[in-house]
């Protein structure tokens, strides 16, 4: 479908909004026009969003025209992130409004389409007047698509759904969320045939996709699926920026300064500034710290433990240009309309190709803009990282995503719900979960043991407890006991629990975030901390809250999360090995010189090239050999108490290391009498031994 061949009114508004189409919409949009699945993977910023949405919109103007709209949702919009869904719902307003102004003035009857979301912040309200009279375009995520497939008026609501648009499909493929919407949607197609006959074509967006026939099956659920591949690669800006001092294993408040001091002088040299970090703790230091160089009003943080009005406010600030700097974590790591980006930092390596690829794909997301970023290693390690990942980038490599195979915990989640909303043959029902791409190979065994589990419950002290369904074994049936819905509406999605409290300011009563559950444990009244660029003293530690006042700028104790920080993936670890690999060979055979012209040659600049060499070089020359994927060197140490300290290098991945520590730890406990702490790192697991 070319754009000559869309209704006047949507092809007046693009014309008017673009110099052109895109080469990836032009391409998408002959694709999408056959009615077919359709996987677009094409880089941040070349309008593939608008490619899947004006197509659906051109659907039903062409509908509207002919008579007016069905009833009900045609259109379902699923994002990995409540924020984007907020922003694309926005941001359809523009086209529509457009569209119908068109009509107008052409004195043809307006469209009526209209456009919704459904998130777990949508007010009662909206849900109330959703469900009297349903959008013809929804826009939700996974866990409020699973929420409506379980209510009868949710189902009633979707039951007509001809388009799924799966938005940012790489977030979510490679983790049991990911397995959690391939149920959803094979329940959808479950009740559109039902209904209507049909099944739905589904369209999935992404910038960074590897291996893309996969994501493609994951999408289409193993069904026919077209793939319109343009490729990630794109001219970038990218630098790696290192202090005057030389970098250390741990970074001093001395060096911390410079890092603190260059951000501030690349922010004055930019209009907006996105800065990522990789833990919520650092978000909140960096803040503070570039808030008293900048300016209070100037900088602030970003990140999940944050309230919605507070992110919402820095988002819009941001967009605005009333702030100069916005410190984040992956919460703004897609797609949010934050407006122009011109510099995007990333303090630390975020761990993975595809982060750093989708983090400075922010900056200069428009058409044909340049994106621009800035690494700024903070360890030694950190630094041959970041080198080997910008090699990585420039070489067009891309993290593989593995999709997790049959989930049996969130199976059974879903089997609650689907069996909740209606009575279900067991074959059919085991037939049903076998569309969804991650069960395509579910045993039937495995299925069945999953029903007579949520039929029996599990044995406590004091009986059997949670059967949450009849099965009829003799006739091969299942239906629902009495507290089957509420518990599946109860505990849905695959989003792990946070312990955290909630942060509520007093007098007022508002909840301004949430604290680590330990932080929040430890604290005393009277104790000051920060959130989000605004220091708080604590009232009053109580079960499941603290209630704070505001400390008027004293200084703060900095609250921490655990467990937030991201694990190297495989193939960045394997690009340090590689750079491991080649630099010993050149230092051995040829000399510093050799290895800092081959690092240039790659793209790195001479300051950065320069300390990784000596890094390294000094590295070899005290173990005797540098460690790789292939090569694992251990090293023996005692501390000043006379603990002997045994250290694996290898660079594997934190992933890795920690699940050998763990093995290495049980080895030990059971075989010997020692007690054996380990302690897992990126590239090195350190084994603390010491006698019972």
């Amino acid at each position: 479908m070319e754009l000559s061949a869309f209704h006047p009114a949507v092809r007046s508004w693009f014309d008017q909004s673009f110099e052109h189409a895109t080469p990836v919409q032009e391409e998408a949009w002959r694709k999408i026009g056959s009615e077919q699945n359709i996987l677009v993977a094409a880089p941040t910023g070349s309008g593939k969003t608008f490619a899947a949405f004006l197509c659906a919109i051109n659907d039903l103007v062409e509908q509207g025209a002919r008579g007016p709209l069905a009833e009900g949702v045609q259109v379902l919009y699923v994002s990995p992130l409540k924020a984007l869904s907020n922003d694309i719902e926005k941001n359809l307003r523009e086209p529509l409004a457009g569209i119908d102004g068109w009509l107008e003035e052409k004195k043809q009857p307006a469209s009526g389409i209209r456009a919704m979301v459904r998130t777990g912040d949508t007010p009662p309200g909206d849900r109330q007047k959703m469900r009297r009279k349903p959008p013809q375009i929804l826009v939700t995520t996974p866990e409020s698509l699973y929420l409506l497939l379980t209510s009868d008026s949710g189902r009633g609501i979707l039951s007509g759904v001809s388009t799924v648009i799966v938005d940012e499909i790489h977030a979510i493929a490679g983790s049991k969320r990911g397995s959690h919407l391939s149920l959803s949607l094979a329940r959808l197609d479950a009740l559109t045939l039902e209904r209507n006959g049909v099944r739905a074509r589904r369209i999935g967006l992404s910038a960074t996709q590897k291996p893309i026939g996969e994501i493609a099956s994951f999408l289409s659920g193993g069904e026919p699926c077209a793939i319109v591949d343009t490729g990630h690669q794109r001219e970038r800006d990218l630098a790696i920026e290192i202090p005057a001092s030389p970098l250390s294993p741990v970074l001093s408040a001395e060096v911390w300064e410079e890092i603190y001091d260059r951000i501030e002088s690349l922010v004055d040299h930019h209009r907006t500034t996105l800065i990522f970090v990789n833990t919520r703790r650092l978000c909140e230091r960096m803040a503070k710290h570039l808030a008293e160089r900048l300016g209070e009003d100037a900088v602030t943080a970003h990140h999940g433990s944050l309230a919605r009005d507070h992110r919402l406010e820095a988002e819009q600030a941001l967009k605005g240009g009333r702030l100069r700097a916005l410190v984040a974590t992956a919460s703004l790591e897609l797609g949010i309309d934050i407006g122009h980006v011109d510099l995007v930092i990333q303090v630390g390596s975020p761990g993975g190709i595809s982060q750093l690829i989708q983090r400075v794909g922010r900056a200069g997301h428009a058409v044909g803009e340049t994106p621009k970023g800035r690494l700024f290693p903070v360890s030694r390690d950190d630094l041959v990282e970041c080198v080997a990942l910008l090699q990585a980038v420039n070489e067009g490599q891309l993290d593989t995503i593995l999709i997790p195979l049959a989930p049996l915990d969130v199976l059974s989640q879903q089997l609650v719900a689907e069996i909740s909303a209606r009575d279900w043959d067991c074959d059919a029902l085991f037939a049903q979960v076998c569309q969804a791409w991650p069960y395509r190979d579910i045993e039937r065994d495995d299925f069945d043991e999953v029903v007579h589990m949520l039929a029996t419950g599990f044995a406590t002290r004091r009986g059997r407890r949670s059967a949450y369904i009849h099965h009829d074994a003799v006739n091969g049936r299942v239906r629902a006991r009495r507290s089957a819905r509420l518990a599946a509406l109860q505990n849905g999605g695959a989003i792990p629990d946070q312990f955290d409290q909630d942060v509520i300011l007093m007098p007022q009563g508002y909840r301004i975030g949430t604290l680590n559950e330990d932080f929040a444990f430890e604290s005393m009244a009277g104790d000051i901390f920060q959130l989000g660029n605004t220091s708080y003293r604590i009232l009053k530690v109580e079960t499941g809250k603290v209630l704070v006042e505001d400390a008027h700028g004293q200084p703060p104790t900095i609250p921490f999360w655990v467990g937030d920080a991201p694990g190297r993936s495989d193939e960045l670890s394997q690009a340090v090995s590689d750079l491991r690999r080649r630099s010993e060979r050149l230092l051995r055979q040829e000399g510093k010189d050799a290895a800092m012209q081959w690092l240039q040659e790659t793209g790195i600049d001479p300051a950065p090239a320069a300390q990784t060499v000596e890094y390294l070089a000094a590295a070899r020359d005290a173990l005797g050999c540098l460690p790789t994927d292939r090569r694992v060197v251990l090293e023996r140490f005692f501390d000043d108490t006379g603990d002997m300290h045994l250290v694996v290098h290898a660079p594997l991945g934190s992933r890795i290391m920690r699940a050998w520590g763990l093995s290495l730890r049980k080895r030990f406990c059971r075989q010997f009498n020692f007690e054996l702490q380990a302690s897992a790192l990126e590239d090195s697991l350190i084994l603390s031994l010491g006698e019972t």
